[in-house]
């Protein structure tokens, strides 16, 4: 069994989704990522991990698999054409609509495995509003962060190394590294408070880090070192991203924030 929910008829959800059961939603986006990989990138990341997450452990912790949710919040990358994005409002309603259909069911427990850090924030928020407004217990799970290792000092958080080589072990044939550049803000790795991973955040579009493209050129729209990436290297990456997730849900599943069995 593929653990498809979409896949379910009418009666087929009422005898197998119960309150134990979780529901797994793939975020992902369709977005640039550089010239090299596709505008899939975050997409494949997330259907990916949710299906082998389905593969490992559906049947143990009673996994549910929804459609994944291809187009989300990329306007950061909307100056490149091909990126396609929500607003943060319409994204937020659809969420919300999503979270109400699912309180028909008989599922409590609803699961964001989300592949776009543009989305984080927002899922968030939605985590907390589907909470309060259909008593759903709700989770983001990031299967992969781009880890910014290596020589791209920190700054590596789009399209970058690691995203490369897992893109490389996952789907090589929307890989093209002939096409791959270097492009990292090496200078933002000296400051303290205001970079990536620092306490103060910033607003940002992912052409605020390259200078205007000269006449006939245009920009990468990369922010890391993807020039080195490979597919063992990806391979090693997604083993853990697999496990991590495994065990992410283990704790899910037995999730209990009151510390004490229920009465």
């Amino acid at each position: 069994m593929k653990r498809r929910f979409a896949e379910l008829s009418v009666e087929d959800v009422r005898a197998l989704i119960t309150p134990s059961s979780i529901i797994v939603l793939p975020v992902g986006a369709v977005e640039a990522h550089g010239p090299h990989l596709p505008l899939s990138t975050d997409l494949v990341i997330a259907s990916a991990a949710v299906d082998a997450l389905m593969e490992q452990a559906g049947e143990r912790l009673d996994l549910w698999a929804l459609p994944p949710l291809a187009v989300t919040k990329s306007n950061e990358h909307a100056w490149a054409p091909g990126t396609l994005w929500l607003s943060a409002s319409t994204m937020l309603a659809v969420l919300d609509d999503l979270g109400r259909s699912l309180a028909t069911t008989a599922a409590k427990t609803l699961v964001f495995v989300n592949g776009h850090g543009g989305n984080s924030a927002l899922l968030q928020v939605a985590s907390r509003d589907l909470r309060l407004a259909y008593g759903l217990q709700t989770f983001v799970a990031h299967p992969f962060t781009n880890s910014g290792l290596g020589d791209e000092d920190g700054m590596a958080i789009h399209g970058g190394h690691d995203e490369t080589s897992i893109l490389l072990h996952l789907r090589p044939e929307l890989v093209d590294m002939t096409k791959a550049r270097r492009a990292v803000p090496t200078h933002l790795a000296k400051n303290r408070f205001v970079k990536w991973g620092g306490s103060v955040s910033f607003g940002w579009l992912s052409s605020d880090f390259e200078p205007e493209p000269a006449p006939g050129q245009h920009r990468v729209g990369v922010i890391g070192d993807p020039t080195t990436a490979s597919a063992e290297h990806g391979a090693t990456l997604w083993a853990g991203v697999l496990s991590d997730l495994v065990g992410a849900l283990d704790e899910i599943a037995t999730w209990n924030p009151r510390g004490i069995s229920p009465v």
